[in-house]
Parts: C-alpha cells; sequence; structure tokens
C-alpha cells in the first residue's frame, strides 16, 4: 500500500479524534488495549503471542515499512514486557482487566468527541489506532 493511503487511513480516524480529552484518552487507552490483547495471549501460550505479534507486524508491513518497524518495536516490547512476569494464568486476569478499563476508557472519549468509533465504520480501524496514536505522539516526542 502506498503512504498516501495510510495517511489517508489515519487522517479518517483522526477526524473522529479531534477533541483533546478523547485524544489524550486514546493516546492512553489504545496502547493499553494492544498490551491487554498481547499478555491476554501470552498469559495462555508464547507461540500463539508470537504468532499474534508477527501476523500484526505482516499486516503492518502491506501499509508501508514505516508502520511495521514502529509496530513491531512497539509489540515486541511490549511482549517482553509481559514475559517479565512469567506464564501464570493469572496474567490473564490482569490483561482482562486492563483490556476492559481501557475500552471503558474509550467509550468515554468518545462521548467527550461526540463521534462513534471509526472502527463501527470499519473493523479495520482497530488496527489504525496504533498507527494514530504514533502519528500523535511522534511529534510530541520528537522522535
Amino acid at each position: 500500500m502506498d503512504t498516501a493511503k495510510l495517511d489517508s487511513m489515519i487522517e479518517h480516524y483522526a477526524q473522529s479524534h479531534r477533541n483533546k480529552r478523547n485524544e489524550i484518552i486514546h493516546c492512553v487507552c489504545v496502547p493499553a488495549i494492544v498490551f491487554a490483547v498481547i499478555g491476554l495471549i501470552y498469559a495462555f501460550s508464547l507461540t500463539m503471542a508470537l504468532i499474534a505479534v508477527i501476523a500484526s507486524v505482516i499486516y503492518y508491513a502491506r501499509l508501508g515499512l514505516q508502520a511495521a518497524v514502529e509496530m513491531a518495536v512497539i509489540l515486541v516490547a511490549m511482549l517482553a514486557v509481559w514475559s517479565l512476569f512469567g506464564g501464570a494464568h493469572h496474567l490473564a486476569i490482569v490483561a482482562i482487566v486492563i483490556f476492559g478499563l481501557a475500552w471503558v476508557g474509550q467509550f468515554i472519549g468518545h462521548y467527550y468527541e461526540g463521534a462513534k468509533p471509526s472502527f463501527l465504520d470499519d473493523v479495520q480501524y482497530l488496527m489504525i489506532g496504533p498507527l494514530f496514536v504514533i502519528s500523535v505522539l511522534k511529534p510530541k516526542l520528537k522522535l
């Protein structure tokens, strides 16, 4: 996919995330959701977590090399954090709690925004959310 298409997707996502409160909430909750999903999979199988990370990076590679590299670094780092806690099944409970709280945050953000989440139009936007967060944070962090 060309970068113009990816930029267009991120811009479409950004259109329903213009409220500063919603943007801040998303910059916290989207990574938390991704972290929780990886943790939930990891709690049951390291192999499955690795497969999920690889499949995600392949998806992002179809969007662009930069997206794939950025997401690979983030996803591997998240998996590494979960691995510090071992493979105990209690991690699933922690991941589910993080997941639930982060989604509550997302919907609170959209309440402030007054717009429905982008993924309700196209489920693919669940994967674009992390790239939106990167696009918001990179300039602020001067990366």
